[in-house]
């Protein structure tokens, strides 16, 4: 294919800035994993403590292959332990009690029922730093519902601001409000190990929901309902806060995407596209004006980009100045010099395909940077070493893993 590579093979022996440090984790599918993928390609040492039938994420396949699992569960270890039986519940409890972090993302009160309540482990570990992932939060009327993201996506108003005004709202065609908590979860566990370093705390517990991340993202709109009563509504590409801003399609059918933010950058757009009176106009003139007139700007502005083939326009926006870029699909992105130069994703060494493209580690630290040390294990693969690295013994491994019980 197109732009491949060597692949990068995996170094165990190489030490992240957060090597020395130990995640039990406890979740499942996608929040809780890409909490602890961000933690482990800063080096931490990831434990995935599985049920039998694995992470349901090792599930998700396309033609066959679980490469949501092959990118999400690297720089990981696995061990299987099923905590229905007393053996295998010893063992975890021999894990948390040598952990750093412990990740869970049981529907709240679940873990109380284990008896793993904060109160017991912080008991026997003091220094452990608990997260705790569910849909809506530990507290509140909605904390037992079931939290997928599909309906945090829906209830958090992000649907709602999604799509056109006159059709449906849209979800995202990904676990957008699982990645967000997750990487929000990985600061905030960052956060508390340097508490704990600096003595200003020892042990904590981090209630992650995925509500809340994904709310954030809408900024100001809870404040601007408030004070002024406004909704805002669907619109599609377009913006509530600046215009011009929109995606366009080319005489070849192919869009770009165009953002004037900045009232410099609207200028030199009107001017690219031989309409600079727009600039004096009082319709245009400000981007409040260009907002309330939005539909003028965008049928002078799509005009022109339907006059040219999207190369054409994309070379004389960009020589102009202005802000503008394509409508990348998967493959696009894939064979763009500037992602393999700056490696956004990068060719691994797997065992299944030779070569398995990601992306990369984020963000780049220059004196600290994160790395790869391991691929996404098989299902209990490490349950010796870990449990053995416990301080397990022989026998008590044996029976933590016995499957035929």
């Amino acid at each position: 294919m197109a732009g491949a590579t060597t692949p990068r093979a995996f170094d165990p022996e190489a030490k992240g800035p957060l090597s020395g440090v130990k995640v039990i984790d406890l979740s499942r599918l996608v929040a809780g994993n890409m909490l602890s993928l961000q933690l482990g390609d800063f080096g931490a040492d990831i434990i995935k403590v599985e049920p039998p039938a694995g992470d349901p994420l090792r599930a998700w396949k396309d033609g066959g292959a679980a490469f949501y699992w092959k990118v999400y569960g690297r720089n990981k270890r696995s061990v299987v332990l099923d905590l229905r039986h007393p053996p295998a519940m010893d063992a975890l409890w021999a894990l948390i009690e040598t952990a750093d972090v412990l990740i869970e993302n049981y529907r709240p009160g679940t873990l109380e029922k284990m008896g793993l309540a904060p109160e017991k482990l912080h008991a026997r570990n003091p220094g452990l730093i608990l997260v705790r992932v569910s849909g809506f939060g530990q507290t509140g009327p909605y904390a037992h519902l079931p939290g997928f993201g599909t309906i945090v996506e829906a209830m958090s108003g992000y649907a709602y601001r999604t799509g056109f005004p006159d059709r449906e709202p849209i979800l995202p065609p990904l676990a957008l409000a699982d990645m967000i908590a997750g990487i929000y979860g990985a600061s905030a566990t960052a956060t508390a190990l340097l508490a704990r370093e600096t003595g200003r705390a020892e042990g904590q517990v981090i209630d992650l929901s995925l509500l809340e991340p994904i709310f954030s993202v809408l900024g100001p709109e809870a404040a601007i309902f408030r004070h002024t009563g406004l909704v805002k509504e669907r619109i599609g590409s377009a913006s509530n806060t600046s215009c011009p801003r929109n995606v366009y399609v080319c005489a070849d059918g192919k869009y770009l995407a165009l953002s004037g933010s900045t009232q410099s950058v609207a200028e030199r757009i009107f001017r690219t596209i031989g309409r600079p009176d727009m600039i004096e106009d009082p319709r245009f003139a400000t981007n409040s004006d260009r907002i309330r007139h939005r539909d003028l700007v965008d049928a002078a502005i799509g005009g022109w980009f339907a006059q040219h083939e999207s190369g054409e326009a994309l070379e004389i926006m960009r020589n102009a100045g202005a802000t503008v870029g394509p409508i990348y699909s998967i493959a696009d992105a894939y064979g763009d010099a500037h992602f393999r130069e700056r490696e956004v994703f990068v060719d691994l060494e797997d065992a299944e395909f030779g070569a398995m493209p990601m992306h990369n580690v984020v963000p780049r630290l220059s004196e600290t940077p994160g790395g790869f040390y391991r691929p996404a294990p098989e299902l209990g693969a490490d349950g010796e070493a870990i449990l053995s690295e416990a301080g397990l013994g022989a026998e008590a491994i044996a029976a933590a893993l016995r499957q035929d019980r």
